[in-house]
C-alpha cells in the first residue's frame, strides 16, 4: 500500500507538470491569435512624427545610459546617443557609469570630449553600486531635468531618429511608456547568435503586440524604450528589491492607470551575446527578476479590479520561466514511470502505455505551440523566413539546455535567496571578422551549472535506452531534444572557458564581471 501511494504520489506530479507545460505551450496559441488579430495596432503613424516647428517647441529628454566594465562597447553607445536627432541643449545624456575598472576612465574621456563639442553629457560615476542598475537609474532620475527619460543599455544602437519617431505619441497624457522592438547586429554571427534572435524576435513581434494591441498590459524591456518622468515617480520609482526593475516598474504603472504604446516597426538594433556562459547569465537574470517580480507583484495583481483576461495574461506572462523547472521534472520523473512494472510489480490497471501514449500527445501538442510561435515571427519578419526556419531546431535545444540555470533561478527567486546582479557581458561582436577570442576580457567563469548539465544529458540518454528496451518509444524524441540541449550548453560552456584560460597569460588585467 505504501509503494501504491508513493506511485500514485508520482503520477499525480507527473500529470500535473504535463497539464502545466501543457497550458504554457497553449498560451503561445493564444499569442499568435491575438497577434494576428490586432497586429495592426502596433504599427506606427506617421502624423505622429515629432518634428515642433520651433525650437521652444522641443521638451527637455534625458537619455540615460547605465553601463558597468563595457570597455568594448562604450564608445560605441555615446556616438549613437550624440548622434540622436534633437537640439543638444534640449538633451540631457548621463552616463550613469559603475565601473570598477578602466572602463571609468574611458567613459570619462569620451564625456569630456564630447561635452567639449557642445553636447549636454555627464558622466555619473558610483563608488558604491547599490541597487545595480536600478540603483543607477534612480541616482540619475534625482538630477534628471527632462520630462522623458530613454533608456539604453550599453549594447544598443538607437538610430537618429529615434526621439522624433517616439515623443509624439506623449500627447495623449495618459501614456505613460513608448517600448520599441529589438533589432539585431549580429544575429548571423554563430548558432547561439541565431538562436537567440529567434526568441528575441518571438517575444517583440508577437507577444508584445499580442498583449498590447489587445489592451493587455505590457512590460517595459529595461532598454531602447522612452517613459514619462511623471509615471515613474507616480508607479513608486525604480525599486532595487528585484533583479527585472523593468518588469516590475511597468506593472507598478500599469496598476496605477498608466497606459504603454508598443511599436513593432520602429526598431532599435543591439549585440546579441555570442558565447553560451554569456547567455546563460542573462538567462539567469532575466528568470530570477521575472519570478521575484511574480513573488512579488502577485497578491496584489491578484486582489487588484483589472479585468480577468488582464490579469490572467499578466500572471501567465510573470510565471513564464517556470516551464524550465517543469522540464527538470518531466525529465527526472521519466524514469521512474518508465521502470514502474518492474520497480513496484503494478501495471496500474494494465495501462501505462496508454498512459504514456496519451502524455506523448500532449506534450507533442504543447510543444509544437513554442515552434509555430517563433516560426510566425520569422514569417512575420523577413522575406527568407522558409530557410530560417531550419534552424529553429537550435533554439529548442540550447533553449532546453538552459534549464538547469533557469531552474535554480526560479527557486532562489521563490525561496528568496539573494544574488548579485549578473551582468551580460557585451563584447562588440558585429561581424563575423571580430574574434571572440580576442575579447576574453569579461570571461564569464564556469560555474557548478556544467556538471548537472552533463548529468541531465546523461540521465536523459538513459531514459532513452529504457524506452528502447522497455519498447515505449512515445518520449524518445523529447528526451534526445533534452539529452542534446544539455550536452550542447554543457560542452559549449567548458569550450569558452579554455578560451580564457588560453588568453589569461597574456592579459594586463583580467576582470571578472560574474556579479556587478
Amino acid at each position: 500500500m505504501l509503494t501504491s501511494g508513493i506511485l500514485i504520489a508520482f503520477f499525480t506530479i507527473y500529470f500535473i507538470d504535463i497539464a502545466l507545460l501543457f497550458y504554457f505551450g497553449i498560451h503561445t496559441y493564444i499569442m499568435i491569435f491575438l497577434y494576428s488579430r490586432f497586429k495592426g495596432n502596433c504599427d506606427s503613424e506617421p502624423d505622429k512624427y515629432f518634428l515642433p516647428k520651433s525650437k521652444k517647441d522641443y521638451p527637455i529628454v534625458t537619455v540615460q545610459l547605465p553601463v558597468y566594465n563595457e570597455f568594448y562597447v562604450i564608445d560605441r553607445l555615446i556616438q549613437s546617443t550624440t548622434a540622436l536627432d534633437y537640439p543638444k541643449n534640449k538633451l540631457q545624456i548621463q552616463l550613469l557609469d559603475d565601473s570598477t575598472d578602466e572602463s571609468k576612465e574611458k567613459g570619462r574621456e569620451l564625456v569630456d570630449l564630447y561635452a567639449s563639442k557642445g553636447f549636454w553629457i555627464e558622466h555619473i560615476h558610483r563608488t558604491k553600486n547599490s541597487g545595480y542598475k536600478a540603483g543607477a537609474l534612480d541616482e540619475g532620475m534625482k538630477i534628471a531635468q527632462g520630462d522623458y527619460i530613454a533608456i539604453f543599455d550599453s549594447d544598443f544602437v538607437p538610430d537618429p531618429d529615434f526621439l522624433r519617431k517616439t515623443l509624439g505619441y506623449f500627447e495623449d497624457p495618459s501614456i505613460g511608456m513608448v517600448q520599441t522592438r529589438w533589432g539585431h547586429l549580429n544575429q548571423d554571427y554563430n548558432i547561439l547568435t541565431k538562436a537567440q534572435s529567434y526568441g528575441i524576435d518571438g517575444h517583440f513581434m508577437i507577444e508584445q503586440v499580442a498583449r498590447n494591441g489587445s489592451g493587455l498590459w505590457m512590460n517595459f524591456n529595461g532598454t531602447a524604450g522612452i517613459w514619462r518622468k511623471e509615471c515613474i515617480i507616480d508607479a513608486g520609482g525604480w525599486e532595487h528589491d528585484t533583479l527585472t526593475e523593468d518588469f516590475d516598474l511597468s506593472y507598478r504603472a500599469e496598476m496605477k492607470g498608466w497606459k504603454f504604446r508598443y511599436f513593432k516597426d520602429i526598431v532599435c538594433k543591439a549585440e546579441i551575446p555570442a558565447t553560451i556562459n554569456a547567455y546563460k547569465s542573462q538567462q539567469f537574470r532575466w528568470c530570477k527578476g521575472s519570478i521575484q517580480t511574480a513573488v512579488k507583484l502577485l497578491p496584489r495583481i491578484w486582489s487588484s479590479e483589472i479585468p480577468w483576461k488582464t490579469k490572467a495574461e499578466a500572471i501567465t506572462h510573470l510565471i513564464n520561466y517556470s516551464v524550465h523547472p517543469l522540464m527538470i521534472i518531466n525529465i527526472l520523473l521519466t524514469a521512474p514511470l518508465l521502470l514502474l512494472e518492474y520497480w513496484a510489480g503494478i501495471n496500474f490497471y494494465d495501462l501505462p502505455l496508454e498512459i504514456l501514449g496519451a502524455t506523448a500527445v500532449i506534450l507533442s501538442v504543447g510543444s509544437a505551440g513554442p515552434l509555430i510561435f517563433y516560426a510566425y515571427s520569422q514569417r512575420e519578419l523577413y522575406p527568407d523566413w522558409k530557410k530560417r526556419i531550419l534552424f529553429l531546431p537550435f533554439m529548442v535545444v540550447i533553449g532546453t539546455g538552459i534549464a538547469i540555470v533557469n531552474t535554480r533561478a526560479w527557486l532562489e527567486a521563490v525561496t528568496g535567496v539573494q544574488s548579485g546582479f549578473k551582468r551580460t557581458p557585451k563584447l562588440k561582436i558585429e561581424s563575423k571578422k571580430d574574434n571572440l577570442l580576442d575579447r576574453t576580457k569579461y570571461a564569464v567563469p564556469l560555474d557548478f551549472h556544467v556538471i548537472l548539465e552533463i548529468f541531465m544529458g546523461s540521465y536523459a540518454v538513459f531514459c532513452i535506452y529504457l524506452s528502447i528496451v522497455m519498447g515505449k518509444p512515445y518520449i524518445i524524441g523529447f528526451l534526445v531534444m533534452y539529452a542534446l540541449g544539455f550536452y550542447f550548453v554543457a560542452f559549449q560552456s567548458i569550450r569558452e572557458a579554455m578560451w580564457k584560460l588560453k588568453k589569461q597569460p597574456a592579459e594586463e588585467t583580467v576582470v571578472s564581471p560574474q556579479t556587478a
